[in-house]
């Protein structure tokens, strides 16, 4: 059935139609100002690079000479001169290094974010593979928009990179760190920068906080209005919590594993644990390769790290796949009987493993031989000597 439209919607719609045939050209001026702009960073960022060659200078002073370079800058473009020094190097990396990328950017055919994150996953492939992975990552770039393309080229990236995503991901670490910057009005950004599997179980369990907070907040509004007292409804939003659930562990919590299990015992949001979604390969936990896992709706982890969550894992989907089509077949649970566990705990009282005296009660359960090897016998062992016998 058809729609009918009055006159002045079809005015509307012709006016509509009308800016819409300009936001081309709005978007092509866009990115030509931002390529301009970043061609003039980098020539200014050479000629700095020049200046300090020429009379020797090394590290930290290069570092100032471009600094230099980049106050007069910002003191014309009225911004940071820290900003400008980034956008400096930013600059170089893509006008020197990436000149294909820059090429498909002029001609319309990805945006700024495709231009970055092509850019970003190419800086660990080699030389002489970087052309043609600039020609592979921009076929798959243009595609569609960023953030769903951004997945296949990291798949892309493996291919051409020289190192595993195992030893990119044991350098990254190194990387971590947290950074404060000032935002005025009395604020303040604090970033935290380290592992995904770290980050994101964070998240989760800062979501599932929140969410106990205000459940607590709404309860005792209810219990106070039953009993008709005045009470001052909680009106933050979840974020607002978040922010202050997290300002709390930083600021009461200590620097231990668990910190919130004390003499005292756990508190109600001590107890909650993050939740992660792992997919990993049987050859990977098995330690036959190094092949990335994911992390569901995040990214790729590094198989070690996959490996010591999957120690911890109490329950577990197997999922068979066709070994032709690679389509799921069938999907199972295992986890080991409650009755099992207390007779392990009973029986074995401390780790099996030589030497360790560890309480059963602390320990995983694990199998003398291994369960996928019709291993039938189960014994109680602390994490630290399963990973002992995996590695």
């Amino acid at each position: 059935m058809g729609t009918n439209r009055s006159s002045s919607d079809e005015e509307s719609w012709a006016r509509i139609r009308a800016e819409l045939d300009g936001v081309l050209d709005v978007v092509r001026a866009q990115d030509a100002a931002d390529i301009a702009r970043l061609r003039k960073l980098a020539v200014l960022g050479r000629e700095a690079l020049s200046m300090s060659r020429r009379n020797g200078l090394l590290g930290r002073e290069t570092d100032m000479q471009l600094r230099a370079v980049a106050a007069e800058f910002a003191a014309i473009a009225r911004c940071g001169d820290r900003r400008v020094q980034n956008e400096i190097g930013r600059a170089l990396e893509i006008v020197d290094g990436n000149s294909l990328v820059l090429t498909a950017w002029e001609h319309g055919r990805l945006t700024t974010r495709h231009v970055d994150d092509i850019v970003k996953l190419g800086r660990n492939i080699p030389e002489e593979n970087h052309d043609e992975w600039q020609e592979a990552a921009i076929a798959v770039a243009e595609r569609d928009v960023p953030a769903r393309v951004h997945g296949a080229l990291e798949s892309l990236a493996q291919h051409f990179t020289a190192r595993t995503f195992a030893e990119r991901h044991k350098a990254a670490v190194a990387d971590r760190g947290v950074y404060l910057r000032d935002l005025g009005d009395g604020m303040s950004e604090l970033t935290l920068r380290g592992a995904t599997t770290l980050l994101v179980a964070i998240d989760d369990r800062l979501n599932q906080m929140a969410v106990s907070t205000i459940d607590a907040a709404r309860e005792a509004a209810a219990d106070a209005r039953a009993a008709g007292e005045e009470h001052e409804p909680d009106t933050r939003t979840r974020q607002q919590v978040r922010a202050d659930v997290l300002c709390d562990l930083g600021l009461t919590g200590g620097p231990a594993v668990d910190p919130t299990h004390g003499v005292d015992g756990k508190t109600s949001l001590g107890a909650i644990r993050a939740r992660v979604q792992l997919v990993v390969t049987a050859d990977t936990l098995s330690g036959n390769n190094d092949r990335a896992a994911e992390l569901v709706g995040v990214g790729l982890i590094d198989a070690d790290t996959a490996r010591t969550l999957a120690g911890d894992a109490t329950l577990w989907d197997r999922v068979y796949l066709d070994a032709t089509t690679k389509t799921v077949t069938r999907v199972d649970q295992y986890r080991p009987p409650a009755a099992l566990r207390r007779m392990l705990q009973a029986r074995d009282r401390h780790c099996r493993w030589p030497g360790c005296h560890l309480p059963a009660i602390r320990c995983e359960l694990d199998h003398t031989i291994d369960h996928a090897s019709a291993g039938r016998r189960a014994n109680r062992t602390c994490a630290a000597c399963v990973s002992g016998i995996i590695r």
